[in-house]
């Protein structure tokens, strides 16, 4: 496929130097500024230490000379199995200085897909975050041969260290290494950092492997340069971020989008502060740390303001009414000014006039209740993100309208993002002076993104579509991966001869080059009269209802549209509450007749015509699920549905939904 001049994206003027790979950019931040705190990371009585860049990395050089003692070398590969922790980020940068790459997973996954990343990139040295980890490679310690030595973050039992002995397995204690890096002379270092001289862009950093929502997952080959490329230009985007400021880090740092902001910290020479997914945790770290700067994932927003409404449910009647009212007038008001001061996506300049028209008076009208519920209620929710922030940041899944909503009604950017695991990911972010509505932000510059034409996910033509027309989404830049590993084959399915990488993503450019996601190509149903239905955009218009957690729609060859729906289970219990509804326990509750018919009102009232929904895109049955899906088993640790796995696991409950049509929507 061949680019078109004028889509292709500009060069960047304004991108800094910050050398060819990951510890160099990391050395010029030190060398820039020593003092600035870089880690903040909970002690043993679970307040914070704050280290500096000076010292941070010390550590780093003092690590990276005991692995080199231990016989860690230039091109090895290496294990890293934990979540996001001071250790990690002082192990990764350790072994890039020493030329060798990480293989990184995280402590959700199940013991088959380490086994499998261990044995297939031939790992003989991996990292672990505690012993239950390195038990799950014991446990069938020969699909894993030639690992030999495990080093453990936490310090493991006498009993796990015998049983790994018997097994061939050496087990190390991370603070070991630690101390044994302390003994380094000022010679040791000087020769580490003339190891980090010799590193190209080019070389390798690390296999990321794609989390198998469809399949098998396959290693992605990450170079120093695809993410040096993005951290040359992300002040551009980031353009609030300063010296300085702090990033509340809470999501698995081996997944790709947490681990590029973690290097964008670096290169904005920011601080990053360890917390866990929970929103309780989060809380109380948010006001330990006030951070600028938040990434999460849109399902880790939802809870959020999931609990904000929970809460004010259990005041008065008059709180509750008055929090609803403010609520309501603060969503409307941002939705009108959105569009009266061109903060929406748009694909015509056509829809830009109408839209400043259609808004302007409910802007005005709507403008002094929204700033009386934001006075005297909004501005304390929004204080729940500290007094110090700037923007939260989304990416991982789809985000939902009515959150975004919510989080502009509070003044709070939430800035939507996008890409993929092979393209190191970002091709997108929105900005946080002006975060557009309807859209996951503007090119980054960096990267090229084309539309071209498709039909069942296959490209029809490499010539790019124009604003507003819907194909198959395109990317190429320096940040595209170096191929899948040990996959040539499927390397050349996804890449072509030009580098254009097909994200199997369909969707739209905006006239100002934004982008905005309208589905997946592979996930597309085709129903038995031909009829293509995207399940994603189905699925996130049910899950808008308050009652709805999670929804898989199904349905490939078949006449209709079925759907497996998680029940919100709080919301579901306080409604039966409401509303007298008598039961023995959760699972017959949800198959009440009182329950059902609010399930089936809500997935109607979501996917009606109203809304844009075809008669084909209707649900036409569906299945309560008691269980919320579970990291490793129904999603993977993105959050993002397998739907090879949904369809395996509830392999009964979709046939059920086929069998017959009673109960289905007529």
């Amino acid at each position: 496929m061949h680019s078109i001049d004028r889509l292709l994206h500009f060069r960047s003027q304004g991108s800094r130097d910050l050398g060819k790979t990951i510890p160099q950019m990391l050395k010029k931040s030190v060398e820039e500024s020593p003092d600035t705190v870089l880690q903040a990371f909970k002690n043993e009585i679970g307040s914070y230490d704050y280290h500096s860049y000076k010292l941070v990395y010390r550590h780093i050089l003092n690590l990276a000379c005991a692995l080199k003692d231990f016989g860690i070398k230039r091109g090895d590969l290496v294990g890293l199995i934990s979540d996001n922790r001071r250790e990690w980020f002082i192990t990764d940068l350790a072994l890039l200085c020493l030329g060798a790459a990480d293989v990184p997973r995280g402590c959700d996954s199940m013991g088959t897909e380490i086994r499998f990343i261990l044995s297939f990139t031939s790992c003989k040295v991996c990292f672990f975050e505690n012993e239950r980890q390195l038990i799950k490679v014991l446990d069938n310690i020969d699909e894993v041969p030639e690992l030999k030595d495990a080093i453990l973050f936490d310090s493991p039992s006498d009993l796990t260290m015998e049983r790994a002995a018997l097994l061939g397995i050496r087990v190390h204690k991370f603070i070991e290494f630690e101390d044994n890096g302390k003994k380094s002379t000022d010679a040791q270092r000087a020769e580490i950092e003339a190891e980090i001289e010799k590193t190209e862009g080019s070389d390798l950093a690390t296999i990321i492997f794609t989390s198998g929502t469809t399949g098998t997952p396959k290693g992605v080959m990450l170079s120093h340069d695809n993410f040096i490329c993005q951290c040359e230009v992300v002040h551009e985007v980031l353009t609030t971020a300063k010296e300085g400021d702090m990033w509340l880090s809470i999501l698995p740092v081996w997944h790709i989008m947490e681990r590029v902001y973690t290097y964008f910290i670096i290169a904005l020479k920011s601080g990053i502060a360890y917390s866990k997914p929970a929103v309780e945790i989060m809380k109380e770290d948010i006001n330990a740390i006030n951070p600028q700067w938040i990434v999460g994932v849109p399902r880790l927003w939802d809870a959020f303001t999931q609990s904000w409404y929970r809460e004010q449910k259990r005041k008065s009647g008059f709180a509750l009414l008055f929090f609803n009212l403010a609520m309501s007038a603060g969503k409307s008001f941002c939705w009108a000014h959105d569009r009266v001061f061109g903060w929406i996506c748009r694909f015509s300049i056509w829809q830009k006039i109408f839209d400043r028209i259609y808004g302007f008076i409910p802007f005005l009208l709507l403008s002094p209740f929204a700033g009386l519920g934001y006075l005297t209620v909004i501005r304390k929710l929004r204080r729940r993100f500290g007094k110090n922030i700037k923007a939260c940041v989304c990416g991982g899944g789809s985000l939902q309208p009515e959150n975004d909503l919510i989080f502009r009604a509070l003044r709070v950017p939430l800035l939507d993002c996008y890409g993929m695991t092979e393209t190191a990911p970002i091709l997108s972010v929105r900005s946080p002076k002006k975060p557009m509505s309807g859209c996951v932000g503007k090119i980054f510059p960096s990267a090229e993104v084309i539309v071209v034409p498709e039909k069942d996910g296959v490209p029809l033509a490499s010539t790019p579509l124009g604003p507003g027309k819907r194909g198959l989404i395109f990317a190429r830049g320096r940040q595209v991966m170096k191929g899948y590993y040990r996959r040539p084959d499927l390397t050349k399915k996804i890449i072509d001869n030009d580098g254009w990488i097909n994200t199997g993503d369909l969707g739209m450019l905006s006239i100002a080059n934004e982008i905005t996601i309208t589905g997946r190509a592979k996930d597309t149903i085709v129903l038995m009269g031909g009829e293509n239905v995207e399940p994603q955009i189905i699925e996130n218009a049910i899950c808008r209802s308050i009652y709805v957690e999670s929804c898989v729609a199904v349905g490939q060859d078949k006449k209709y549209i079925g759907a497996l729906i998680v029940p919100r289970k709080d919301n579901i219990l306080q409604y039966a509450k409401d509303n007298n509804v008598y039961y023995d326990n959760y699972e017959s509750l949800l198959e009440s007749n009182e329950i059902h018919n609010l399930i089936r009102e809500e997935i109607d009232r979501f996917t009606d015509e109203k809304n844009g929904f075809r008669t084909c895109e209707k649900v036409a049955k569906f299945i309560s699920l008691p269980e919320s899906f579970q990291i490793g088993k129904e999603i993977n640790a993105k959050q993002i549905v397998m739907r090879h796995k949904i369809e395996t696991i509830y392999s009964k409950e979709i046939a059920k939904l086929f069998a017959s049509r009673s109960n289905s929507l007529t």
